[in-house]
């Protein structure tokens, strides 16, 4: 009961958090992070320790495959080769990099530096979407950015999985044959399985039209996709993430309007909580952890801030002659799309949760040496880069001058707005000529559209009476609340009418925008 009630004070501290994050306009994970941080550290508040299975199984499936459905599979096809080789390269080079630098600060065995090294080695896409969010990147540079954090994600947790098996064998003996053979076993098996599931969910969600049925697969799929890759021994992470892209590529194509809307709504929640926890925690875990250390560690505090120089070294050295694909090919490498694709790379829920994963004993019955030492400096790894990385995100973004201006992007709403009112207006038209509707209500659409056309054209005296008439529609909206209520409690309509209509006015409120 107690971890209970820990968890629903983290999601009423995270609304609380989360609501001051929009007014000061700073990342919510990064003051998450901070309010976990704060709360562990008041005297009498219990120890919070997290079984890794429950965030692995729990949180991670729905959150991973929320960010690969928003991936733009047509701007991931311009820009898949640096995608690649972040994905695959530098998880390699940044593994080897912390392995290396964490033999050489802390003296671990090499073994568990390799793990603590594979943890460390990708960015989080849980924590590089929840973000990027707030920023407005060229279509390019912010794929590359979300799908690097997908798939080197998978990539990193699979070298983690070979990584462990090292580490616990009795002498920490390396066999590289084995070692990439099992990395290819879990990354292309998970692979393969994604899109099996990605497959019977598209057979099955195309016979579906009833909306609760349809926001019920879409919650499971994830974790079916997660269980049976893990079920079969292969990467799990790997399969959520392909069966998000699978289905995010075809999701539009398999329910009309109304069924996304409820969709969105319903993963707006589930994100949101869940998130929401998730970056508390690791604010909540890093005190006790330290609390756990052995004696002679009290340097852990500028390994850790050596560690996350290495890494942000590391990515800055190999992502500069990898924005030749994301900016023209003529002139020099672009300093600002390395730095923002550098910056943007934080660390967060994935590298805690394979940390806490990491066994307590090797192979012949030993306490696995270092284990406390490595969940310390992950966590204060994914710490420093949400708080630091994440609260000066924004300024590196608009001091690189890549960000879109506000105006860009409302102009393009317009432009793209005035498009399919003209294809609309143009169909209308050959319907007219062609009498297959009758005449009433080809001009009443006709005038419709027209109507808003011209407000496109005229300027700010259409946008003030726009602007009249929906308040005045909200207004009258309210009207018929009232007396839907009023109906309801004289008893003269049912419950089930009531519930009809009053779905109805919401929709029509909905479609008028923003207050």
């Amino acid at each position: 009961m107690r971890a209970v009630g820990i968890v629903l004070f983290l999601v009423v501290l995270a609304t609380a958090v989360a609501t001051f994050a929009r007014r000061w306009r700073v990342p919510a994970p990064s003051l998450l992070v901070l309010a976990g941080l704060g709360v562990a550290l008041i005297p009498g508040v219990p120890a919070l320790h997290i079984p890794p299975q429950a965030i692995a199984l729990v949180v991670l499936p729905p959150l991973l495959y929320a960010s690969a459905e928003e991936l733009s599979l047509r701007d991931l096809r311009t820009v898949w080769k640096p995608v690649t080789i972040l994905a695959f390269g530098l998880v390699f080079v940044s593994a080897a990099a912390v392995g290396f630098a964490t033999v050489a600060l802390t003296g671990l065995p090499p073994a568990m530096a390799f793990v603590l090294g594979a943890v460390l080695a990708s960015t989080d896409p849980v924590a590089v979407t929840a973000l990027g969010r707030r920023l407005a990147l060229p279509g390019r540079v912010q794929v590359l950015v979300q799908a690097e954090s997908l798939f080197n994600d998978a990539t990193s947790l699979v070298l983690f999985k070979v990584a462990i098996g090292i580490a616990v064998a009795t002498g920490g003996a390396v066999n590289l044959p084995a070692a990439g053979g099992e990395f290819l076993l879990l990354g292309g098996g998970g692979s393969l399985i994604g899109a099996a599931v990605a497959g019977l969910g598209w057979l099955i969600r195309r016979r579906t039209t009833d909306p609760v049925l349809e926001t019920v697969i879409a919650l499971i799929t994830p974790y079916a996709a997660y269980l049976a890759a893990e079920s079969a021994h292969t990467s799990g992470i790997t399969s959520v993430v392909v069966a998000g892209v699978l289905l995010g590529r075809t999701g539009h194509r398999l329910t009309d309007a109304h069924i996304r809307l409820q969709l969105h709504a319903v993963y707006a929640v589930v994100v949101f909580i869940l998130e929401s926890v998730v970056f508390s925690i690791v604010g909540l875990e890093l005190p006790s952890l330290v609390r756990g250390l052995p004696t002679g560690s009290d340097w852990w505090p500028l390994q850790a801030l050596a560690l996350a120089a290495v890494l942000i070294a590391v990515r800055v050295l190999s992502t500069l002659p990898l924005t030749r694909a994301v900016k023209p090919a003529r002139g020099r490498l672009s300093w600002r799309v390395a730095g923002v694709v550098t910056w943007a790379g934080t660390r967060g829920v994935m590298p805690l949760a394979a940390a806490l994963s990491i066994p307590l004993l090797a192979s012949n019955g030993t306490a696995l040496a270092g284990r406390p030492l490595v969940l310390v400096l992950t966590t204060a790894v994914v710490v420093f880069t949400l708080v630091v990385q994440g609260l000066s995100l924004a300024a590196v973004v608009n001091r690189s001058g890549l960000a879109l201006e506000p105006e860009h992007t409302a102009r393009e709403e317009a432009e793209a707005r005035d498009t399919l009112d003209h294809a609309a207006l143009d169909h209308v038209e050959q319907l007219a000529a062609l009498e297959a509707m009758p005449e009433a209500v080809i001009d009443r659409v006709r005038r419709g559209l027209g109507a808003r056309l011209d407000r496109s054209v005229d300027g700010p005296e259409h946008s003030t009476l726009d602007a009249t008439y929906r308040e005045l529609r909200r207004e009258l909206i309210s009207v018929q609340n009232a007396e839907l209520r009023r109906l309801y409690d004289q008893h003269r309509i049912s419950d089930t009418t009531r519930r009809t209509l009053q779905h109805d006015l919401d929709r029509e409120e909905a479609a008028l925008g923003p207050r």
